[in-house]
């Protein structure tokens, strides 16, 4: 690690060059080199610096890459010019932060695309006690959309034994787990998927009990009806748009449906509508979002349950993980069109 005269040391970066409308390209982001020295500024007396081992690629940054009036810092616009930032795994090198000390494994948000990274908001970083699994699976099964798959199901969907669940983008970061979660808790399971291979997963290793692949389904009601004549009482929402509203015709009696994403639509100039709401009406259909932050306080309880599932090797996870901070562009815009296999990470170092 070469330093300079001033103690500094390069930093690779990926930035935003514009905001983007309709589809990301790799030309919307530029992987730039600036330097950083390697302590806590003076001014900066609860900060972390990290450097960066695994970024998370989530579909949610997608808004943050458009300039939208929103405040919350997780959700805001990323500045023009700046690392872009989001969930990842990391090593503390330096800390202002008494619950933290140099050499401490963490996850977390808001931590740059970037090799170090100073995070002044150290209150949402975990430090990582469990190391007997792969860091990377902070960035997924343990991480955001592990919590993600677990608390959404478990305290939106409210599951009882035998009930029938369709979960969309099934073999996405939080889809395969909600379906292996589903299928331990003896739900019948039926997923989709954008292609062949990804169908085959669903059935070969995550066990869901029935799979297809929406892009070769012209009606997609027909499908629905096909792999539950009787009704879907779970539907766990990663897609919107016309699924959503094919799915509302097949909903049963005081089904439950959590809105988790909509990834159909994120880069739509203009949102499809929905056809078929009433049926959210006769058939006391409930419909809820929620946001993952929600639920950060009960990690304990959330590691209670997956922990021993991974180990005895009940709930499997697979990845998908690009080499090198200059694939992140890369991979990131690779969300929106399917081209991942199960949860896409970038590895940024070595552990």
């Amino acid at each position: 690690m070469a330093r300079d005269i001033r103690g500094e040391v390069s930093n690779k970066q990926v930035v935003l060059k514009n905001y983007v409308c309709g589809f990301p390209k790799e030309s919307d982001f530029e992987v730039t080199t600036t330097t950083i020295k390697l302590k806590v500024p003076e001014d900066s007396k609860n900060a972390v610096l990290l450097k960066t081992l695994y970024l998370s690629c989530d579909p949610y940054l997608r808004g943050r890459m458009r300039y939208t009036p929103v405040t919350d810092p997780d959700f805001c616009s990323y500045t023009l010019g700046s690392p872009i930032s989001g969930f990842a795994v990391a090593t503390v090198v330096d800390s202002g932060h008494p619950d933290f000390k140099k050499g401490d494994l963490v996850w977390g948000r808001r931590v740059g695309w970037e090799k170090y990274s100073l995070v002044t908001t150290p209150e949402c970083l975990t430090k990582i006690l469990h190391i007997d699994v792969p860091f990377s699976y902070y960035t997924g099964i343990l991480g955001m959309p592990g919590i993600t798959a677990y608390f959404g199901f478990f305290e939106i969907c409210s599951p009882k034994k035998g009930e029938s669940v369709y979960v969309s983008a099934a073999s996405g970061a939080v889809g395969q787990l909600v379906g292996q979660i589903a299928n331990l808790m003896g739900c019948y399971v039926v997923g989709s998927a954008g292609s062949k291979e990804k169908v085959e997963l669903l059935k070969s290793k995550f066990g869901f009990d029935g799979a297809f692949n929406y892009k070769e389904e012209h009606d997609l009601d027909a499908a629905l009806k096909r792999y539950f004549p009787e009704g879907i009482d779970i539907y766990f929402e990663n897609v919107g748009g016309k699924m959503l509203d094919a799915v509302l015709l097949n909903m049963r009696l005081r089904g439950r449906i959590a809105a988790c994403g909509m990834i159909s639509q994120y880069n739509l100039h203009q949102p499809e509508t929905i056809q078929n709401l009433t049926n959210i009406v006769y058939k006391r259909i409930r419909i809820q979002g929620f946001v993952v932050m929600d639920y950060f306080d009960q990690y304990s309880k959330f590691l209670d349950f997956i922990l021993p599932c991974i180990r005895e090797g009940k709930i499997v996870y697979v990845e998908d993980i690009a080499e090198g901070l200059e694939s992140g562009p890369a991979a990131l815009i690779g969300l929106f069109s399917g081209r991942n296999i199960g949860k896409q990470v970038v590895k940024v170092t070595d552990e």
